[in-house]
């Protein structure tokens, strides 16, 4: 609808490293794997064709959310906390640091993150509330602000 390439920016760093993101924070700590990530995004600014998906964490590091308003057009979802856990929690082996939480541990840990985070969720150049948000409402979101 926007033709555009999609990246995760989880898998490019993946690819760049070639080590999972489990390997990569077990072999490097999460600061290490924040600033590979880092690298990434960074790297990956030559393509004007890209919407990069960046996770919940990459943001709140090393001013990410500067960088990416400076150099793209920046998108919060903001989505509710049980939707979140709801999606985590089968993906929870994959992502270490939530990693063996049960789902009231689950639910605990992303509104702590939240409240973390929310001041760099809010630097964003558009906010949705995301709890049944539509793909056509993201891509007219975008359009209305080329």
């Amino acid at each position: 609808k926007l033709d555009k390439t999609f990246i995760d920016l989880d898998d490019l760093v993946v690819l760049k490293n070639q080590m999972s993101v489990p390997e990569l924070f077990a072999n490097f700590g999460e600061n290490g794997f924040r600033e590979k990530e880092k690298q990434v995004l960074q790297q990956s600014a030559f393509a004007d064709d890209v919407i990069i998906a960046t996770g919940g964490g990459a943001p709140c590091f090393f001013d990410n959310m500067d960088w990416m308003n400076d150099n793209g057009l920046t998108i919060f979802i903001d989505t509710p906390v049980k939707v979140l856990a709801d999606r985590l929690i089968n993906a929870r082996v994959e992502r270490p640091l939530v990693k063996g939480k049960s789902y009231e541990e689950l639910m605990a840990f992303i509104k702590k993150k939240l409240k973390e985070r929310k001041t760099f969720y809010n630097k964003a150049h558009i906010i949705l509330k995301g709890a049944d948000l539509k793909v056509e409402a993201i891509v007219e979101a975008i359009k209305n602000n080329k």
